[in-house]
């Protein structure tokens, strides 16, 4: 069978491979490297040593993906021809994605794929900046990691950093996370004789220095607690502190029913912020409501009933679950097949539904449960498709309400009032208004127009309370003509 053996060429020159790796590549017939830019490959080719590198495949592909599917490519071909040396920088096992596609897919080509070994840069690296790994260490491959894999509050090393691009797109991540004037170190062929340390301010990252395939950039913890305050499990940390042992008595004591009201005002708020097209006020009023979760998922784990991650696992398996048309084979064109969609795998979800309102949350807000309950109903056709009847069962409750006023009991007349209330949300949902926030707009416009009334009386030295109601219903509408809302 024939073989690919990958030899790592370490991280600097020539001194630092080992003299098994040396003979192996000398006494090699066909020798094979990712990239010829390397120290070791120099020297050995300046020796007469034959390297056919793929250099070329870099400059022809969009992406390092398509590289190295190129490169793994190539490499089985070329094996088919009779065994053959791949050479890395490196490790082999250290930031080499050719490697391990390699490894993954050696049996379906009939090829033997030995790694061995090599000399990895981190021993020089952990040197070069004197940190202990075992306090925390995050090693990320610079041309392909997210935002949401940083973790600042560890010692942060950025391998594969080829280019002035990467150097760059490394930096744009960082400064989303840390201050522009954040210290990093950038790093060059440690522990070599031509290693080259230097450390700058984060915004000159991609301008220090040259870099090329044996550059890393290290970047230290973040010690002052107040850069953490964007990161989800410092904040989680924060509540747990202000529940435990020498936290806030008020925290301390909270239970999840005492908390009910509270969730429901963070709601509103948000609202609010939304009406008022307020971005920042709505990115506070987001953190309240964000609060009320913590808070509860605290008591949770307090209680040993459920954690955080309880919560984050129900919540990702429902949104995969429920999105079938992105998350598996299920097509769908409009936002209202969604809906369709959405519905019938709620419907499989459950168990036993011995009635249609069962799903629906008893503790909702008055108009948005009546506007739940119709929907529901209207499943299941209990709903009308014409708008003139719904009209017509307005007017009717509106008849009772106002028998009910003049001829029966407090009692009859909440009755009636809820019934008309009741029909109007009808209307709404006709119309496709969510009952719920209309009359939140509606108070937002009557608080607005009110203080301006309030305003005006003040300025002519008048007082609201002497004011007859056709003086206060002129300044309303001066308010109404001003399109205040």
């Amino acid at each position: 069978m024939a073989s690919i053996t990958i030899i790592g060429t370490g991280a600097g020159d020539l001194t630092q491979l080992s003299l098994g790796s040396y003979r192996k590549l000398k006494s090699a017939d066909r020798i094979f490297a990712r990239t010829l830019d390397h120290p070791v490959l120099r020297e050995l080719m300046s020796e007469g040593l034959v390297v056919t590198g793929f250099d070329d495949i870099y400059e022809s592909n969009d992406s390092f993906e398509e590289t190295y599917r190129t490169i793994v490519d190539r490499l089985f071909e070329e094996a088919q021809q009779g065994s053959l040396i791949y050479a890395v920088p490196g490790h082999p096992m250290m930031a080499e994605a050719t490697v391990q596609l390699l490894l993954e897919e050696q049996a379906q080509h009939g090829v033997e794929v030995i790694v061995a070994g090599g000399q990895s840069f981190l021993d020089d690296l952990f040197t070069a900046v004197r940190i202990d790994p075992i306090e925390g260490c995050q090693i990320l491959d610079a041309t392909r990691f997210t935002k949401s894999e940083v973790q600042v509050r560890n010692h942060l090393i950025f391998v594969q950093v080829y280019d002035q691009f990467t150097a760059s797109s490394v930096k744009l991540t960082l400064m989303e996370l840390l201050p522009d004037d954040y210290e990093v170190t950038v790093l060059q062929a440690a522990g070599s004789q031509d290693e080259k340390i230097m450390t700058v301010p984060l915004f000159e990252l991609d301008r220090s220095m040259e870099v090329n395939n044996l550059t890393a950039v290290y970047v230290p913890p973040v010690k002052d607690t107040t850069l953490l305050y964007q990161d989800f499990e410092w904040v989680r940390h924060v509540v747990a502190r202000l529940r435990g042992p020498g936290g806030c008595p008020w925290d301390q004591k909270q239970t999840h029913e005492s908390l009910k009201k509270y969730l429901i005002e963070e709601a509103y708020e948000v609202l609010e912020a939304i009406d008022d097209q307020d971005d920042e006020h709505l990115a506070d009023e987001l953190g309240d409501v964000l609060l009320q979760v913590l808070l509860h998922a605290q008591i949770g784990e307090d209680e040993g009933m459920f954690t955080m991650e309880d919560v984050i696992g129900k919540l990702s398996d429902k949104l995969i679950r429920r999105h079938p048309h992105v998350f598996g084979n299920e097509q769908v064109q409009t936002a209202e097949e969604v809906v369709g969609l959405w519905n019938q795998v709620k419907e499989q979800e459950k168990d036993v539904a011995p009635s249609q309102f069962d799903t629906i949350q008893k503790g909702l807000p008055g108009l948005m449960r009546a506007n739940e309950l119709q929907k529901s109903a209207a499943k299941v056709g209990f709903d009308w498709d014409e708008v003139d009847p719904i009209l017509e069962k307005v007017q009717e409750e509106l008849t009772e309400f106002k028998e009910a006023v003049n001829n029966k009991t407090f009692h009859d007349q909440e009755d009636e009032l809820g019934d008309l209330l009741f029909a109007l949300v009808n209307v709404a949902r006709y119309y496709k208004i969510d009952p719920e926030v209309a009359i939140h707009r509606t108070n937002h416009k009557f608080v607005s127009r009110f203080q301006y009334i309030e305003r005006r009386v003040k300025e002519k030295g008048l007082e609201i309370e002497k004011l007859s109601l056709e003086e206060l219903d002129y300044f309303w509408n001066e308010a109404k003509q001003k399109g205040i809302k």
